[in-house]
């Protein structure tokens, strides 16, 4: 071993530390070692053994993919294998997959990499996608297709509010895990021409227009009013689409305990109507099968 291999995995233990703001003491607490031994890590004159790799990088949540990482940092074998979701080793992992996505129809769901790169999605993703230029659908990734200006973005009713909270959201996370494929997405996307201030909410009226229908006869509240009754979410996804502005909102979901870098970084999307308008129009459009398209194969 080279007598500056230490180093390596001591730097990058230190920039990891750092990265979750913990101190010596704090780290060493959490790993169950002591901050001096920690200390000698960090600066080169200790070699962590395997066992004290892995245990630091479980109590700093490094990702699995920078886990072994740090384990080549230090001489030794990665300790997660990455395999393709091609492999029969993950034939329940793409059936796990197409049930969800398959269930969650007729309302969208995307299964994305760490990269935010599509893997799959169910056909109820095509009311997103539809009009979306072949050059961003042959390699899809899920920021680009949503704030391209030649992608979803034009028919954001709320592009400047979604185009904020996507790209801090993108931040976080490059920021937590130090991947330098996300900083360089986040810098793409926060390169794109940005909206003007048009879908700021509006002053609210002198006296505002009831939400419920009165005793006496009028119009229904329509989707404009409906726009401005506070929501659970501070930025649903709102969409133009044909048959009227749709909203949205998203959960994300993972595998727990994954012991596979592949499985690790996979994460699924899954939209839901946010009112009865949208909830009634996904519904139409998942009971007409032209307006969709097949979703991509996982395997």
């Amino acid at each position: 071993m080279d007598v500056d291999q230490p180093s390596r995995v001591g730097a990058l233990l230190r920039e990891w530390r750092r990265r979750r703001r913990l101190s010596q003491l704090e780290l060493a607490l959490l790993a169950d070692t002591s901050a001096r031994h920690l200390s000698c890590v960090e600066t080169g004159r200790a070699r962590p053994s395997r066992a004290m790799v892995l245990r630091l990088s479980t109590a700093l949540d490094v990702p699995l993919r920078e886990r072994n990482t740090l384990l080549l940092a230090a001489d030794y074998a990665p300790a997660y294998r990455e395999s393709s979701l091609d492999d029969e080793e993950m034939a329940s992992v793409r059936a796990a997959l197409d049930t969800m996505l398959t269930a969650h129809e007729p309302y969208p769901a995307v299964v994305v990499d760490r990269l935010w790169n599509v893997v799959t999605g169910n056909r109820a993703m095509a009311v997103l996608t539809d009009g979306i230029p072949a050059r961003l659908m042959d390699s899809p990734n899920v920021y680009r297709l949503t704030l391209h200006p030649d992608g979803l973005a034009p028919r954001l009713a709320n592009l400047g509010q979604f185009r904020t909270l996507a790209l801090q959201r993108l931040r976080r996370q490059a920021d937590a895990t130090g991947d330098a494929e996300l900083r360089a997405l986040y810098e793409e996307i926060r390169d794109y021409p940005a909206p003007a201030p048009e879908d700021a909410p509006a002053p609210a009226p002198a006296q505002a227009p009831a939400l419920t229908p009165g005793p006496g006869p009028g119009p229904a509240p329509g989707p404009d009013t409906l726009a401005t009754r506070p929501g659970p979410f501070q930025v649903p996804l709102r969409v133009r689409t044909p048959m009227g502005e749709l909203s949205m909102f998203s959960t994300m979901a993972t595998f727990g305990a994954p012991a596979d870098v592949t499985l690790s970084e996979l994460a699924i999307e899954l939209f839901y109507p946010l009112d009865e308008f949208t909830t009634n129009a996904l519904r139409a459009l998942g009971s007409t099968p032209g307006p969709l398209s097949p979703a991509p194969s996982i395997g």
